[in-house]
């Protein structure tokens, strides 16, 4: 190979490594902004299971003390 070669491939070499970087902290980013937003949105699933019962029972309760 002839050093021409041998700087330009090293030349590469740091290119691909610097966009494998931006490309790891992508990657994280892409994953915990998932992560969160899954939390956010079953979260207050999990909790509607156990409000909306309540609320239910509440509710009746209510209407049957009314006569209704």
């Amino acid at each position: 190979m002839q050093p021409d070669q041998n700087n330009e491939l090293a030349e590469l070499r740091q290119k691909i490594d610097l966009i494998y970087a931006s490309v790891e902290k992508t990657r994280k980013y892409f994953f915990w902004t998932m992560i969160i937003t899954i939390a956010l949105f079953v979260l207050p699933l999990i909790g509607l299971v156990f409000v909306i019962p309540s609320f239910i029972n509440t509710y009746t309760t209510n209407l049957q003390e009314l006569g209704l």
